[in-house]
């Protein structure tokens, strides 16, 4: 755990009690603040108070007398609106904040020699900061990972200039962070996301834009024309910059073409890394990935022929487009993280015949900035609320059947691909949705569907035996 010193003997508010939440309230503890806590779900108020925290609804404190109001990610700053905690915080004129902006001023305050690398993007943060922890542990360094993947940020290890802090960081951190300064800040990329919270496009990517604008180094795709534009404006700026892409080479920085990455040199591209054997790293955007991770790890000093060893080693991330059984011809791949169509997209484009699990519940623009990719998709298998809605957008393109369940789409998937007297063919969960229909989350999700993969592959296995 990280405590929080800077906080030492002051008064401290914190709304959501959820896993963060609770690391937080500890971390302020231990730093030596006091702090009251509230959430609007009843249960983990009592299970807080079990655990010996000072509880009090928020609506009835004065709130003024704290020095700011610590929320969790999913508590609403501005739309649809403010959540009445921020409102009432505005109003006494103290800030609110998250636990990332307690970290940051922690580490401002106690040893900013702490190396402090921050990933966001739309799609593909997880895997990327992922990627860079396993490098750099291979490497042997002392890496904690965390943030919105893993672990919460203030339940990493104490700071310490001997250990690099790998740290994914979602839109609403960014919010809740105006002190973010990381040494290397990474954005990927920029699709509509996350807009209910956001308002529009324009506020999202402002969001996003923050993190790289205030990095010591940022590394920037360029893929997408938001994405350029920001690098774009931090380039005239001078700023330091390098631009990563998969689509093409950077004139400064790290690019992926044809399943290998590239940094360039003096205006030519020196091979790093081929990744066309890697299963883990499959696929165009995990060149991006790829080029971000050689990128990041280049600038903390380490040497291409060790990033080049470690990047062929790395397990992949669960639930992003992870191989979890096989059945002679017949492959099994979780992609439970695409929770929207720009990430099943991903999926989709790294193979080549598919019999695609997809659904849940949906979420602004279906499935329709996938059609290019339907002429890959063998067959169709629909969950969740969303069915009826991608039924109709594959109508007279993708041959399409509806399953209540997860496990039964699985069993018939599993099925059909086995009778595909093609090659190598993919029973691929990619939903494209949220999973709150059916599932508490996405990691849920995906056991589920690994589970009902494991057993399929075992029944194809014994009847190709028998």
């Amino acid at each position: 755990m990280i405590p929080i010193r800077h906080m030492a003997g002051k008064e401290v508010a914190l709304f959501g009690l959820g896993e963060s939440g609770l690391v937080t309230a500890r971390a302020l503890e231990a730093g030596g603040a006091r702090v009251d806590v509230w959430d609007d779900n009843a249960d983990r108020v009592a299970a807080a108070e079990e655990q010996g925290f000072a509880t009090l609804d928020l609506r009835e404190a004065h709130m003024a007398r704290y020095e700011a109001l610590v929320v969790a990610p999913g508590v609403p700053l501005t739309h649809p609106e403010p959540h009445w905690s921020v409102v009432r915080a505005q109003e006494a004129g103290i800030p609110v904040i998250g636990d990332v902006e307690l970290f940051v001023s922690e580490r401002e305050a106690v040893c900013p020699e702490a190396a402090f690398v921050a990933i966001t993007g739309t799609n593909g943060k997880s895997t990327t900061t992922a990627l860079i922890s396993h490098i750099l542990k291979e490497c042997g360094l002392d890496v904690q990972m965390g943030g919105n993947i893993g672990r919460p940020v203030l339940d990493l290890d104490s700071l310490s200039e001997d250990r690099v802090y790998v740290v994914e960081v979602s839109s609403y951190q960014i919010d809740l962070a105006p002190s973010l300064v990381p040494d290397i800040g990474v954005m990927l990329n920029l699709s509509p996301d996350h807009l209910d919270r956001h308002g529009d496009m324009d506020h999202y990517a402002s969001i996003k834009e923050r993190l790289v604008k205030a990095a010591r180094l940022a590394v920037v795709g360029v893929d997408d024309d938001l994405s350029a534009a920001v690098a774009q404006r931090l380039i005239e700026r001078e700023e330091p910059v390098e631009c990563i892409s998969c689509q093409s080479a950077v004139e400064t920085g790290v690019y992926a073409e044809d399943g290998c990455v590239y940094e360039m040199f003096e205006g030519e591209g020196v091979e790093v890394a081929d990744l066309s054997s890697s299963n883990s790293l499959r696929g165009a955007h995990n060149g991006q990935n790829a080029a971000a991770a050689v990128a990041v790890c280049g600038a903390l000093g380490l040497e291409l022929d060790e990033i080049s060893k470690a990047l062929l080693t790395f397990p992949g991330l669960a639930h992003r487009l992870k191989l979890v059984a096989r059945a002679g011809k017949v492959l099994f791949v979780n992609d439970s993280k695409a929770t929207n169509a720009e990430a099943a997209a991903h999926g989709l484009a790294a193979f080549d015949r598919i019999y695609w699990i997809a659904g849940g519940r949906p979420k602004a623009g279906g499935i329709s900035s996938l059609r290019a990719y339907f002429l890959k998709v063998a067959k169709a298998y629909l969950i969740g609320e969303a069915a009826d809605e991608f039924a109709q957008e594959l109508d007279g393109s993708v041959e399409v059947y509806k399953f209540a369940s997860l496990a039964l789409a699985v069993e018939a998937a599993a099925k059909d691909a086995a009778r595909d007297e093609n090659g190598e063919v993919v029973v691929l969960l990619s939903p494209a949705c949220a999973s709150f229909d059916q599932f508490k989350s996405f990691e849920v999700r995906g056991d589920a569907f690994e589970s009902a993969a494991i057993a399929a592959a075992q029944v194809l296995t014994g009847e190709g035996a028998s």
